[in-house]
């Protein structure tokens, strides 16, 4: 029986989730085109990892991914741990400092440092999460961890004001809006962020399209060429930077 209080989709993502207990965790399990289990890689750093490529599953965040989708019908959460975590889909956030307290079941809890996401869960109430952990292991339901680099929690809801899909593999955001800036985040695949405003800056020229306009995107705290972004060159709705 699940803590009240959760929405009706919070809650499907937990049954969802739930459903895949004892599923293998495989390391980049679930990242396939569609939301699902597919076969994992071979982690470099991590020789538990061996076998992943012989097992259909999930990572931690190939599960969230099919969980929301499940619960919402369509793929509300792709991308890494980290873009989960940022996601303009959150309706409210928890810091690591709050605990477990505020918290409701299908609540997203991160862990990672220096604003580098490794690892998600969904929160179940009383204390417990699901989660796919590591190589080796299957999808289990454990204590939450609050100790260590647990970074905090975000909570899933309705689509914010200005959200966009990006488009293209391996693009990258940049501190100011211009290419030759410093590179702050790359989006291997199309990702669900929110805009901000949108400035004319840099003209860039690239896969086929030339556009000047650059949109800021406040969760990653970085620019992208408006090109990347699925829409007209100048998006529909959005304000101009000051």
């Amino acid at each position: 029986m699940l803590a009240p209080g959760a929405s009706a989709a919070a809650e499907a993502a937990v049954r969802a989730a739930c459903e895949q207990i004892g599923v293998w965790y495989t390391w980049g399990g679930g990242h396939g085109p569609e939301p699902g289990p597919t076969y994992g890689q071979v982690d470099p750093s991590d020789p538990a990892s061996e076998h992943d490529p012989e097992r259909l599953g999930f990572d931690c965040s190939g599960l969230v991914r099919f969980a929301y989708a499940r619960a919402v019908g369509r793929d509300l959460l792709p991308g890494n741990a980290g873009h989960q975590f940022n996601t303009p889909h959150a309706s409210a956030r928890f810091s690591a400092g709050q605990g477990t307290g505020p918290l409701l079941p299908g609540d997203l809890l991160a862990w990672g440092s220096g604003g580098s996401i490794h690892h998600i869960a969904l929160y179940l109430g009383a204390g417990k999460m699901v989660e796919a952990r590591q190589s080796g292991t299957r999808i289990m339901v454990s204590d939450v961890r609050l100790g260590g680099d647990y970074a905090g929690a975000v909570r899933i809801g309705a689509p914010a004001p200005g959200t966009f899909r990006t488009w293209g593999t391996d693009v990258w955001t940049h501190s100011e809006p211009a290419t030759g800036s410093p590179r702050v985040h790359k989006f291997p695949g199309p990702t669900t962020v929110r805009v901000q405003c949108q400035k004319h800056a840099e003209l860039v020229t690239a896969d086929g399209y030339t556009n000047d306009a650059w949109s800021y995107l406040p969760e990653y705290r970085a620019w992208i060429t408006n090109i990347y972004i699925q829409g007209p060159a100048w998006l529909d709705g959005v304000p101009t930077c000051p």
